[in-house]
């Protein structure tokens, strides 16, 4: 017997949220559903924070934690997963965890470390617990210069020095690696895809001019799960989230938000949400 309903292409943030709107979970769940994606969270930690920084940063206690994932997952159920802000060793525990139990496919890391304003989010203990536990369970690690040269231990000097810091991070347990190298001076912005089996891929865009920046690496983290979750392959899922944060950062360039780094636009062009077939159909 077919079924005679259909489904959403399902995406779980697993990150902090941004009281301010730009990045963390807010950003998430616009960009879950800008691309046409029913978006879940659960939340890690929740921050005071607005354009101009973070302000105070609360926990939630990973046994919590633990019970909003698995709310999400046995009911709902996951095609994706993107981690964001994960604070503490006891979170990244119990995350890791909830991988293996649930066999969570399509598992995109960010690993948030510092936010666009300068702010730590993430305690120098956690990094060590995060590398060994999440890098091997992830399809793809996303960091940005300052997080990659906080992994390996010291700076990316150039566009020239992106390959051998992939294969760098490669070497921490990362499956794959798309290391973003917007901190780069330059008039175009080179990301690095690299994968374990060798395979390389290098993004390159035109800068754009703009002050709203606050949560690009969460939106594009968000877009390639949200990718994955429809049906596409890894360096696919890349370019088309790419694409898609490079035209929100253009779309959102001219708006005024706050006082400080403002969003980039995610509801620039939405697409209707996608229907996939229900399981039975």
């Amino acid at each position: 017997m077919t079924s005679a309903f259909s489904r959403y292409a399902r995406v779980l943030s697993i990150a902090g949220s941004d009281s301010g709107g730009g990045a963390g979970i807010q950003a998430d769940l616009k960009t879950f559903a800008a691309l046409g994606c029913y978006g879940m969270t659960a939340i890690t930690a929740l921050t005071a924070q607005n354009t101009l920084g973070v302000s105070g940063i609360h926990g939630v206690p990973p046994a919590f934690l633990k019970a909003q994932i698995q709310a999400v997952v046995e009911d709902i159920g996951v095609d994706a997963v993107k981690l964001g802000m994960l604070h503490a060793p006891e979170i990244v525990e119990v995350v890791a965890w909830a991988i293996d139990h649930y066999k969570l496919p399509n598992v995109v890391l960010d690993p948030v470390m510092v936010a666009t304003s300068g702010d730590r989010l993430i305690a120098a203990e956690t990094v060590n617990v995060l590398v060994r536990e999440l890098f091997p369970r992830a399809v793809v690690v996303t960091p940005n210069l300052d997080e990659a040269a906080l992994l390996i231990g010291h700076a990316i000097d150039g566009v020239d020095a992106l390959d051998d810091a992939a294969t760098e991070l490669l070497a921490l347990g990362a499956r794959a690696v798309l290391l973003k190298g917007g901190h780069l001076p330059g008039d175009d912005v080179v990301d690095v895809l690299a994968e374990a089996d060798g395979e390389r891929l290098r993004l390159s865009s035109a800068r754009i001019a703009s002050r709203n920046l606050h949560g690009t690496g969460c939106t594009l983290s968000s877009a390639i799960a949200a990718h994955l979750a429809l049906g596409h392959a890894l360096p696919e899922a890349v370019e088309r989230a790419r694409g898609y944060v490079v035209a929100a950062m253009a779309a959102g360039a001219d708006m005024q938000v706050g006082a400080g780094h403002g969003p980039l636009n995610h509801g620039f062009a939405p697409v209707p949400s996608v229907r996939l077939p229900a399981p039975g159909a």
